[in-house]
């Protein structure tokens, strides 16, 4: 099966955060996974760099608004080495392909009859870039933004019929796993229910300089989500996909998308219906993940809890920063991770846990093994279990079941002492035969590890096939 899969492209007008870190690690684990079991896959990352609050930022910081988002533009393409991402493409929407295709796509859904013009007055919202409706305010504020004053706006814009579309989403929608978790379907599915209004599309250039032009309209930039929306195929090369992923892997393939709780109304609802109208087959699947809070609130600058996944790997390793990501954070609820826990999963989990069971068996191995013990098939097989939880986004349940393996090596060692047997004559051979067992178990906790900690399992990979200990695996906490 040829599988593509996206995160969304976060902004580039501030670091990147732990949330960012989620989403990358969760589509990396899917991708890993699905390469595993002989799957095609293309997966694809990136950057949104248009629209208004990137030029608001760039202007704070003093700088020249291209020279704003090439520094943060760079900070996120580091996090592929700093946190062994494996993406086939990191798409910026300042690239040449990806603008043009964004016109094109405007030019299609317009052939469709879908863009008209008018002037509109309406409550903007900053942080959303995007004008309001009357549903998505609560007590004067924007439901995803109640920090930020709505501003009221008059101007002349173009306006995409997402209205025309509402029996197509209904009927899309009413696919179940076109969404997942199902109450996130559930929640586009009411949005689209209790009816839709068309939403503008462009913005006056006079007001926002920064974007992609409208097509035959000088006047206009388009508005920054149906740019960057148009990346997810941008990337695969379309219109003119001249090696054929768009079709390999998007008109043919499962394409999926991974998106942040607060996206649903972006994903599931404007893109689908910008895809109906450009004749281009919609997203397979898409999977909202939870909010990273932390100390019971939502993480923000002013309140100083935010967590950077760079100040996580320096402190406690890639490997381990995915860990957390994995086990600790729930797929699709919300989630609270402090210091203070992070440190506490660390040294429990993989310090004491995973990190002491592989050296105490490597160590007993290297001195009393005749060699590296062979792996059979079964031992470097996946279980079903494991392969159909990490299929199903249940990260945390496939990482439990690792760890379960963990507690059985543990209680093992603990039950047949192979370091007090392998000291006598008379039990050293049974010994033997417990530690050739421990060794063939740490392997297949190493393979299952794979697609969640890879470099944690080439290690220990290569500790069982060299038959020695590794460097210390989780160095603790000073």
């Amino acid at each position: 099966m040829n599988r593509y899969l996206t995160t969304t492209l976060p902004y580039v007008n501030a670091d990147p955060h732990i949330g960012n870190a989620l989403e990358f690690v969760q589509a990396d684990a899917l991708a890993r996974a699905w390469r595993a079991q002989g799957e095609s896959v293309f997966f694809n990352m990136g950057t949104d760099e248009h629209g208004q609050k990137i030029l608001q930022a760039a202007e704070k910081a003093g700088q020249g608004v291209q020279e704003y988002v090439d520094h943060y533009a760079a900070e996120f393409k580091n996090l592929i080495d700093a946190l062994n991402l494996s993406p086939d493409a990191f798409i910026r929407t300042t690239d040449p392909a990806h603008m043009r295709a964004a016109e094109e796509m405007w030019k299609r859904c317009d052939a469709a009859g879908d863009i008209y013009k008018k002037s509109y007055t309406g409550l903007y919202c900053v942080g959303c870039e995007a004008f309001k409706t009357e549903k998505e305010i609560i007590d004067g504020k924007c439901e995803l933004h109640p920090s930020l004053t709505l501003e009221t706006i008059t101007e002349e814009n173009y306006f995409f019929r997402l209205s025309k579309y509402q029996a197509y989403l209904e009927e899309y929608l009413s696919r179940t796993d076109a969404v997942i978790p199902e109450w996130r379907r559930q929640e586009a599915l009411n949005f689209v229910r209790s009816g839709l209004e068309d939403f503008s599309i462009s913005r006056e250039k006079a007001r926002l300089s920064w974007g992609v032009p409208v097509p035959g309209d000088d006047s206009q930039v388009m508005y920054v989500w149906f740019d960057a929306l148009t990346n997810y195929i941008s990337t695969l090369g379309w219109p003119e996909d001249s090696e054929g992923k768009f079709n390999t892997f998007w008109q043919e393939g499962q394409p999926l998308q991974l998106a942040g709780k607060d996206q649903v109304r972006f994903q599931s609802i404007m893109w689908q219906a910008m895809l109906k109208s450009a004749s281009i087959a919609p997203t397979h699947q898409v999977f909202y993940h939870g909010f990273i809070n932390s100390g019971g609130q939502r993480m923000s600058k002013s309140l100083g809890n935010v967590i950077n996944p760079y100040d996580l790997v320096k402190k406690y390793g890639t490997d381990a920063t995915r860990y957390v990501m994995l086990r600790h954070v729930h797929p699709t609820e919300d989630s609270d991770v402090t210091w203070e826990r992070l440190d506490e999963w660390y040294t429990a989990n993989l310090v004491n846990g995973l990190g002491n069971l592989v050296a105490r068996v490597m160590k007993l191995a290297e001195e009393h093994l005749a060699g590296p013990v062979t792996l059979s098939g079964e031992d470097q097989a996946l279980e079903d279990a494991f392969t159909e939880r990490i299929n199903a986004f249940r990260f945390n349940e496939a990482m439990d079941l690792v760890w379960e393996h963990v507690a059985k090596g543990d209680a093992y060692m603990t039950e047949k002492e192979p370091y007090k047997k392998v000291k006598n004559e008379e039990t050293k051979a049974e010994a033997i035969v417990d530690l050739e067992k421990l060794t063939r178990h740490i392997a297949k906790v190493a393979v299952h590890l794979a697609p969640l900690m890879p470099a944690t399992s080439t290690a220990i990979l290569a500790a069982v096939a060299t038959n020695t200990k590794p460097e210390n695996l989780f160095p603790r906490l000073g």
